[in-house]
């Protein structure tokens, strides 16, 4: 019996069919699913629920998981984690899963799909490919983050990104970054970004940087909006520790890990390295990282064809 782990977006539009064909692919395998609990208790609560073959509880709390369904709120042991929901909800995912190095498989009910990239219509297919082991598991890099200072809240590895910001209000802010306790330069800006290649396709992007493939042992810096002409992204080998001190004019900054962010002080010294451990993503075989490229981000692509 394989074991599999369900995490979900509760976005109220999300597509219930694909939850629905989840569940039924698994259940026709005699598979022990277990289902964390916030998204447990908004998939309860749909009008037409895919959990309970009965009349469903008016609060969601009050709803008991069917008899082979397990409830969670700390990881179980587990063979896979589905991520239902877009690149965000996957991102979530991993931060749940942590260090214990359990294989993430990304259904995409999103829009952009670019990490989750298993389609609504391919969900029989894929549970077909990890039951016959027709996959490959991809080990991306992970970007530690702690501090000199307030400690940081939950959890503080990012599969994307940790981005240093403004808070919306505030003028730009000064940044002083070092490589391995040399100086690089202080950044004027109203950010910046230390990616992992994974995360080069996301934030990172649309402020100017390059695409990395997965899997380069690299970090990349971008600054968000400099007020410098001469500022460029730059890549860094992932052995590299880098230390960002900030100061403001209203004395606080943000850090937004894969998106989640934290308010800390000015004078707090970030600092970040590589995790000593990687996030593990299920990729079916024949999944090329260019094809998506092409397919997600047009890259490349001519709009006069």
């Amino acid at each position: 019996m394989m074991r599999f782990a369900l995490f979900g977006s509760v976005h109220p539009k999300g597509n219930t069919a694909v939850i629905h064909q989840m569940l039924a692919a698994l259940r026709r395998r005699n598979a022990h699913i277990a289902i964390d609990q916030h998204y447990y208790d908004f998939l309860v609560a749909m009008p037409e629920s895919p959990l309970c073959g009965s009349a469903v509880t008016d609060a969601a709390q009050d709803a008991q998981p069917t008899p082979d369904v397990e409830v969670f709120t700390d990881l179980p042991p587990c063979d896979f984690a589905i991520s239902l929901g877009g690149d965000g909800t996957l991102l979530k995912t991993a931060s749940r899963i942590g260090s214990r190095q359990v294989p993430i498989v990304g259904v995409n009910m999103g829009r952009l799909g670019f990490l989750a990239d298993v389609s609504a219509n391919d969900v029989e297919d894929c549970i077909d490919a990890l039951y016959s082991g027709d996959y490959t598991i991809e080990d991306r890099a992970l970007v530690h983050v702690g501090t000199d200072g307030e400690p940081i809240e939950g959890y503080d590895c990012a599969l994307n990104d940790v981005a240093i910001l403004k808070r919306d209000t505030a003028s730009m802010i000064s940044i002083t970054a070092s490589i391995d306790d040399e100086h690089l330069a202080t950044y004027l800006a109203d950010g910046l970004i230390v990616s992992t290649p994974t995360g080069s396709t996301a934030y990172s992007l649309s402020n100017g940087g390059p695409i990395i493939t997965p899997r380069t042992g690299v970090l990349l810096m971008t600054a968000v909006a400099p007020h410098s002409l001469n500022i460029r992204p730059i890549v860094i080998p992932d052995t590299a520790t880098i230390k960002l001190t900030v100061t403001s004019r209203s004395h606080t900054f943000l850090v937004a890990i894969d998106g989640r962010s934290q308010k800390l002080p000015e004078g707090t010294t970030i600092i970040l390295r590589r995790a000593f451990y990687n996030a593990k993503i299920v990729k079916r075989k024949g999944s090329n990282y260019f094809s998506t490229l092409r397919e997600k981000l047009l890259w490349a692509t001519d709009s006069r064809e």
